[in-house]
C-alpha cells in the first residue's frame, strides 16, 4: 500500500496547477489532505476530479476558509469519524479518522503557535490531548496517523536551527518535547527511522523564496505504531512536487 500525505495550502489553488498529474504519478492507495481551506462542499467539488476514491472531509466551522483536512481512500473504510470528541479543539476541522480492519489512518493539521507564539499554550494543550487520543486508539488496534505536525524534532529537521530555536511557531522546546513524547509512546517517526542522517525538507516559506534556497523545515510526517514497523517497507518525501509551500510525504506499508 502506498499511502500519501500533503498540505496543499488551498485545494481550490493547488487544483489549477500540476496537482491532478502529481497525484496521477504518484498514484496512492490512501491520500491525506491538510488546510484544504473550503467549506466540505468547495472542498468536495475540487476533489471530485480525483477519480476512484471515497472521499471524506473535515472544514472549519469556527473561521471560513480556514485549516480543514480530508482523507481519500480507494478502499472504504469501515468507519470515519471528525475531530477528537474535545469541543476545544473541533473548531477548525483538524483531525480524521478513518477505521479499516486492522489500522486506523488518522490525518491532522497541528495548530500552529501563531505569531509571537501566542497561542503556544494552547498548542501545548493540543499536543497532549492529541497524544491521549492515538493513544486511546492505538487500544484497539495499530495507528497510522499523517499530517503537518507543525514541529521541527530535531536540528537536522531545519534549516536553521539556532535562529529559530525558541522564536520561531514550530521549533521551540514546548513543541519539540509535545512530539518527543508522542515518540515515547509509542509512535515512530517512519522517515528519522529509516533515515537517520538524511536532511531533507516538507515545508518553505513562500515569502522568504526559501525553497530555492532549500532553507526549510520537516514538519509533514507518517507516524505508526511501533507495532506496525515490521510491516513499513519505506518512508518517503517527495519534494519533485510543488504547488503547495509543503511538498508530499509518503509511506509504503504491506498487510
Amino acid at each position: 500500500m502506498h499511502l500519501v500525505n500533503w498540505n496543499v495550502n488551498g485545494i481550490r489553488s493547488i487544483i489549477k496547477k500540476d496537482f491532478l498529474k502529481d497525484i496521477a504519478e504518484m498514484n496512492p492507495d490512501i491520500l491525506c489532505f491538510q488546510e484544504t481551506k473550503a467549506g466540505v462542499e468547495d472542498a468536495r467539488g475540487a476533489l471530485e476530479q480525483l477519480q476512484g476514491y471515497h472521499t471524506y472531509i473535515n472544514s472549519s466551522k469556527a473561521r471560513k476558509g480556514y485549516s480543514g483536512t480530508a482523507i481519500l481512500s480507494r478502499t472504504e473504510p469501515m468507519s470515519v469519524t471528525y475531530d477528537m470528541g474535545m469541543e476545544e479543539h473541533d473548531q477548525e476541522g483538524r483531525v480524521i479518522t478513518a477505521e479499516y480492519p486492522t489500522y486506523f489512518v488518522v490525518t491532522v493539521y497541528t495548530p500552529n503557535a501563531g505569531e509571537g507564539l501566542a497561542r503556544l499554550d494552547y498548542r501545548e494543550r493540543w499536543d497532549r490531548e492529541f497524544m491521549e487520543y492515538l493513544q486511546w486508539l492505538s487500544r484497539r488496534k495499530p495507528v497510522i496517523a499523517c499530517g503537518d505536525f507543525n514541529v521541527a524534532h530535531q536540528p537536522i529537521d531545519i534549516a536553521r536551527p539556532k535562529e529559530n530555536y525558541n522564536k520561531s511557531a514550530g521549533y521551540t522546546q514546548r513543541e519539540i518535547d509535545g512530539f518527543t513524547r508522542l515518540l515515547e509512546a509509542g509512535f515512530v517517526d517512519t522517515f528519522r527511522r529509516f533515515y537517520p542522517e538524511e536532511v531533507k525538507y516538507t515545508y518553505w516559506n513562500f515569502v522568504t523564496n526559501a525553497r530555492a534556497k532549500n532553507a526549510g523545515w520537516r514538519i509533514d510526517y507518517f507516524l505508526v505504531s511501533e507495532s506496525l514497523m515490521g510491516n513499513v517497507k519505506d518512508a518517503l518525501i517527495y519534494n519533485q512536487y510543488l504547488g503547495s509551500d509543503h511538498c508530499p510525504v509518503a509511506l509504503k506499508i504491506e498487510f
